[in-house]
């Protein structure tokens, strides 16, 4: 797929079949989020992988959504990644902590492979942490970012619409609105 293709067509997987992932699919997957950028190169973050069922049942039961969809994905789903960082590895301006940010686009840059590759994902965020630190004997100094199952999609959802570009895109100065009359010439 090419990548506006790839951004275009990634949605939120919530149903997965039990079709294995193809193993040079995931060294691809797993690839590409070890290339993605971080705040001074210290890659924060770390990715752990699951595939043992009893480990996917404890996070799926960790999961704090208001329906049961992301816990099933997670049973359902061949692997998991979980993303955890270590505030310590890296920096905190202006409050802001950057080992989220660090993890973050990590695991942006594996949802859009993974959606390259044919398989589903679903970024989840909210979950009980002792739970899943437990789960998988995370240290302490260890934060959860996010989780995702990956596998081949049961189902098959139309994407969400693309947003409004005037709503959320500015010119020089927040409620200018960004349009293509605006952008001709812009860059030229």
């Amino acid at each position: 797929m090419k990548f506006y293709e790839v951004i275009e067509s990634r949605n939120s997987a919530k149903r997965f079949s039990d079709t294995p992932i193809d193993k040079e699919s995931l060294d691809r997957i797993i690839n590409a989020a070890m290339r993605s950028p971080s705040w001074k190169d210290n890659t924060s973050y770390r990715i752990i992988l699951v595939t043992e069922s009893s480990i996917k049942d404890q996070l799926s039961s960790a999961v704090k959504n208001k329906t049961d969809e992301a816990s099933t994905s997670i049973k359902e789903a061949p692997v998991v990644a979980v993303i955890v960082g270590d505030p310590s590895e890296s920096g905190i301006i202006d409050g802001k902590e950057y080992y989220l940010v660090d993890g973050a686009i990590a695991m942006e840059h594996l949802v859009l492979a993974a959606t390259s590759e044919g398989y589903g994902t679903c970024w989840i965020g909210v979950w009980d942490e002792q739970k899943v630190k437990q789960a998988l004997s995370i240290p302490d100094r260890y934060r959860i970012i996010a989780m995702t199952p990956i596998g081949k999609a049961d189902e098959y959802k139309p994407t969400n619409p693309k947003k409004d570009v005037k709503e959320h895109v500015f010119l020089n100065s927040f409620g200018s609105a960004f349009t293509e009359s605006t952008n001709k010439g812009l860059l030229n």
